[in-house]
């Protein structure tokens, strides 16, 4: 059978189980995205309150939102985990994801992308797009997600609505589709102009926003609305064919139905080409209905997106992409449904080829379960009794089914790579979405602090191990490392913020008092210029002798962490080599690279090139890869090592009178200038690239230069090549001698 032949009844099947999954239509799974204290874990309150999922609407700095359940989020009033959500609104199921905002938690936003089928965005109305917003909307595209957004604290004076949309339009290139504009009142409450409906929405402070009336505008407004709705509509018909066709046959903006309009958006938002925007306040109650209306009406039903996992058929496979630790049920493993439906007491296998049986399932209340039988496809739920899976795990039937579902997937790519198309839906199948499906580590970023941590006594270091290895489980961005050289446990993380949570996490729920030594920066290592050698080994272990002489080259910049010398001689030799074992000399050797001769950082931009390798009979396998990592040690011990030291891009927000001192301090932080530009006629935004080692309590300096005025966000950009004084003053700060 042809592979179009096969295709094509492949399709016509999932046809026919399409078919049966139109109830999919009534279900959303959103995310809500937004930087530090726009509003998200507020608007997320508010939802589940109007919902009728909680009777009382939970505050930050009360300390008793559903969402924040740590005891460190409620204390400090930030999220630190994203949690689920299920509420019902209009017909329709919610399964809702709040993130957190804070750089340090990046990894939380990352995982709960993957179970998501659209997000909301929220911006703080005052600050427009900031620092933050810019880095998750850009996870949101990776993932190609549609986006609705929710201009938050608009009931504040300095509240900026124009100025939000510019700050789309040029931070964020996008096309920014204003349903909403804001109206306040002579005591200052806010209302909302309604562009498609043309009346004017006010919200009733007594019923704590669960009332809101429309009313006709004014007949000095009338004019203004009925602009903006003609703006709204030649603006989409400009981009949305079926749009442009109606306002043609109908010669006129008047006879464009309302109903016309949202189906125009709904498919414009789908191919990610605009972005709704709304407006309202989640702290004053105002506006809140109007979103989950949108996410309703304009963002995509599961079966609308995924088309990739089409491969697996009716079979079951769903996808990993959080895991949490409950003290009465154990590892619970939040699960994203994309094919067939998972019951309880399923069998299930992972991408690792280990079997598990899902014991119990629960719907997502973030720390509240309440048991069900079973989920649907493109839900989300809870399952407890996965002892060994982790984050980004593919759940299947059956192995059978995955190696089905794969054979599926690489035909259709070679149909796609023929024909050069695309699914109407926008899913392309090329060689970066195939390794997404089927990939079986996430992608963790690099670590830019690391330290210590001892527990307070012999006896509790398994206790302390046991909680490292959960909190990792749930955390893949924490980095627990064992140092031989040391023989001290070491933890990497994203930032203070973040290894100060874990310490906080392992007091409190593991009641174990551990100490943490001083944060060290993560720097890395590169080498300056290529070079070879030969290392030769010979030993005789329990009777049987072991041999290797190995030649190794590193290079400088390049791309492929290993390669093999294909000239001459050498070629033939390596021929001869059996790819097990050309696997342990790759293993090996790359994980001498792991850690540099300097400071014990990764040696990073260098690549390993085998040369040549004799191997004595009956050598084993342990033997050759220590051989492979003693050869690399030797190169870079005679070769030496440059540092590269970790690069923070800051944003501070400051009144314009301690612009001048702040340059200064930053100037003297070895801090690069890239940008001074006005915020309102207060204020400035300073953009600088500053070293990681200098900004060691910087906020607090900040705080004492502005009087208490001034405001920053930071996170990681890179990392950057050291001048030799530098490195020494590196190197005396991590051995206590500055």
């Amino acid at each position: 059978m042809t592979i179009a032949r096969s295709l094509s009844l492949f399709r016509w099947a999932n046809i026919q189980v399409r078919s049966r999954r139109c109830y999919s239509s009534e279900l959303r799974n959103i995310g809500i995205l937004a930087h530090i204290d726009a509003g998200k874990t507020t608007t997320t309150e508010r939802m589940l309150f109007y919902a009728g999922k909680t009777r009382s609407l939970g505050e930050v700095h009360r300390g008793n939102t559903v969402t924040d359940y740590l005891a460190q989020e409620r204390e400090r009033g930030i999220t630190i985990c994203s949690s689920a959500v299920a509420f019902k609104w209009q017909g329709h199921k919610i399964n809702l994801l709040d993130t957190p905002g804070h750089i340090d938690f990046t990894m939380e936003v990352e995982q709960s992308l993957n179970a998501v089928d659209g997000v909301v965005v929220v911006l703080d109305g005052t600050a427009g797009v900031e620092a933050q917003t810019i880095t998750v909307w850009t996870q949101a595209e990776k993932h190609r997600l549609p986006k609705l957004i929710f201009v938050n604290k608009m009931d504040r004076p300095d509240a900026d609505f124009a100025a939000c949309l510019k700050d789309l339009k040029e931070k964020l290139d996008v096309k920014p589709i204003s349903l909403q504009s804001p109206l306040k009142d002579d005591k200052g409450n806010l209302g909302i102009f309604d562009v498609l409906t043309q009346q004017i929405l006010s919200w009733n402070s007594a019923s704590m926003g669960r009332e809101y009336t429309a009313s006709q505008p004014s007949d000095a407004h009338i004019e203004e609305i009925k602009d903006q709705r003609y703006a709204l509509i030649d603006k989409l018909s400009g981009i949305d064919d079926e749009l442009a066709q109606a306002v043609i046959t109908n010669e006129s903006f008047e006879q464009v139905s309302n109903d016309m309009i949202q189906k125009a958006l709904r498919r414009l938002v789908a191919q990610r080409k605009v972005v709704p925007v709304l407006l309202g306040s989640a702290y004053k109650n105002v506006g809140i209905q109007r979103v989950m209306d949108a996410v309703i009406d304009y963002l995509p039903a599961p079966y609308e997106r995924n088309q990739l996992y089409d491969c697996f058929g009716a079979d079951f496979v769903g996808k990993v992409f959080k895991i949490v630790h409950d003290k009465q049920r154990g590892p619970l493993t939040l699960v994203r449904v994309f094919r067939g439906e998972l019951k309880k007491g399923s069998r299930v296998i992972t991408t690792r080829n280990s079997a598990e049986v899902v014991s119990k399932i629960f719907e997502p209340l973030a720390d509240e379960y309440r048991e069900i039988n079973g989920v649907s496809t493109g839900d989300v739920a809870i399952c407890a009794g996965l002892k060994h899976t982790i984050t980004g795990d593919l759940l299947t039937t059956s192995a059978s089914a995955l190696k089905n579902a794969q054979k599926r997937l690489e035909q259709t790519q070679q149909l796609h790579e023929s024909t050069k198309t695309q699914e109407e839906s926008g899913d392309t199948t090329d060689a970066t979405l195939v390794s997404e499906i089927f990939a079986t580590e996430p992608q963790i970023p690099d670590a830019v602090y690391f330290c210590s941590i001892e527990p307070p006594s012999l006896g509790t270091q398994s206790a302390m191990e046991a909680a490292l290895k959960q909190l990792q489980r749930e955390d893949p961005s924490l980095r627990v490392n064992y140092d031989s050289v040391t023989g001290q446990t070491v933890l990497g993380g994203m930032g203070e913020l973040h290894m100060d949570i874990v310490k906080s996490r392992i007091l409190t729920e593991y009641k174990i008092d551990v100490d943490l030594g001083p944060l060290q920066i993560a720097y890395k290592e590169t080498i300056d210029s290529s070079a070879m050698d030969t290392f030769q080994t010979e030993k005789e272990i329990a009777g049987s002798k072991q041999s290797v002489t190995i030649t190794l080259e590193l290079l400088r910049g390049q791309k492929e962490a290993f390669s093999l010398d294909k000239c001459g001689e050498n070629a033939a030799n390596l021929n001869l080599i059996r790819p097990r074992m050309l696997h342990v000399i790759r293993k090996g050797a790359l994980a001498a690279l792991e850690r540099g001769p300097r400071m014990g950082g990764q040696v990073v931009e260098t690549q390993i090139r085998l040369h040549n390798i004799t191997i004595g009979r009956g050598t084993a396998d342990s033997f050759v890869m220590a051989a492979a990592a003693q050869c690399v040690q030797k190169i870079l011990t005679s070769v030496g090592t440059r540092l590269l030291e970790p690069i923070m891009a800051i944003e501070i927000v400051v009144p314009s009178e301690h612009v001048s001192s702040i340059i200064g301090d930053l100037t003297r932080r070895r801090a690069t200038i890239n940008e001074i530009r006005t915020k309102s006629e207060q204020n400035k935004i300073i953009s600088v690239n500053a070293p990681l080692a200098e900004l060691a309590g910087y906020s607090s300096v900040l705080r004492t230069i502005s009087s208490g005025t001034a405001s920053m966000t930071m996170q990681p950009c890179g990392f950057s090549n050291m001048s030799p004084n530098d490195e020494v003053r590196a190197i005396q700060r991590a051995l206590g001698f500055e």
